[in-house]
């Protein structure tokens, strides 16, 4: 039987993991696309002039931003043969955003997109949980092995994060400059990213699910 097209059920034994490195890699490149090409935006307009079609750095880093997720699904496709849910949700709305961004040449879209993005992971992320499903085990499943009880709670306390940055990013571009908002969105999030998450491993530790030695697994068949 194929694989889904769509990445499966934790417990589907087609399953595939992603390498951790790997995945860490291909979900922070785009956005790193986006910030150093923002910042060399009217670089990149005099020796490519074609790109000031686009509009000014910030909407030709939009477009940049927009071909760099499309490769970093293309490689998750390459190497899983299926395709990861959150992040391809997050390149929907990439698309759809920065397509109305660069029609419109209208930068709020391209402000705004963080916002959505971690809005609709919040509130999908509780919304499963209402529904019995702890969906955090899509992302992690590659590095923690967790009990029940212990992706049900780390579930819960991302789901609540992830609304914090949503509401973060929306004081931070109506407050302050573009430029403020554009180095708070790559060196402001990540450590906070990084500080929450590493906050999180005395509930991994606890809840975490310890692998049989082989020799165990082997004299109990």
């Amino acid at each position: 039987m194929n694989p889904p097209i769509l990445e499966s059920d934790l417990s589907d034994p087609r399953r595939k993991t992603l390498n951790p490195a790997l995945k860490f890699a291909l979900e922070l490149g785009p956005g790193l696309v986006f910030f150093f090409t923002t910042i060399r935006g009217e670089w990149l307009a005099q020796k490519f002039p074609i790109l000031t079609h686009l509009g000014e750095p910030l909407l030709i880093a939009t477009a940049f931003f927009m071909v760099a997720t499309a490769l970093s699904l293309a490689v998750s496709w390459l190497v899983m043969r299926s395709l990861p849910i959150m992040p391809l949700v997050s390149g929907i709305i990439v698309f759809g955003f920065g397509a109305l961004a660069l029609w419109l040449q209208d930068k709020t879209f391209a402000y705004m997109k963080p916002t959505i993005i971690n809005s609709l992971f919040g509130l999908t992320l509780l919304g499963g949980l209402a529904f019995g499903r702890s969906l955090l085990g899509y992302v992690f499943d590659s590095a923690f092995s967790l009990d029940a009880e212990g992706w049900r709670k780390l579930t819960f306390r991302w789901g609540l994060f992830f609304l914090f940055l949503a509401a973060l990013n929306e004081v931070m571009w109506r407050n302050f400059s573009e430029e403020t908002w554009l180095y708070f969105k790559v060196w402001g999030t990540i450590p906070i990213t990084l500080v929450f998450t590493f906050s999180q491993m005395p509930l991994i530790l606890r809840h975490s699910l310890e692998e049989k030695p082989a020799e165990e697994e082997k004299a109990g068949k």
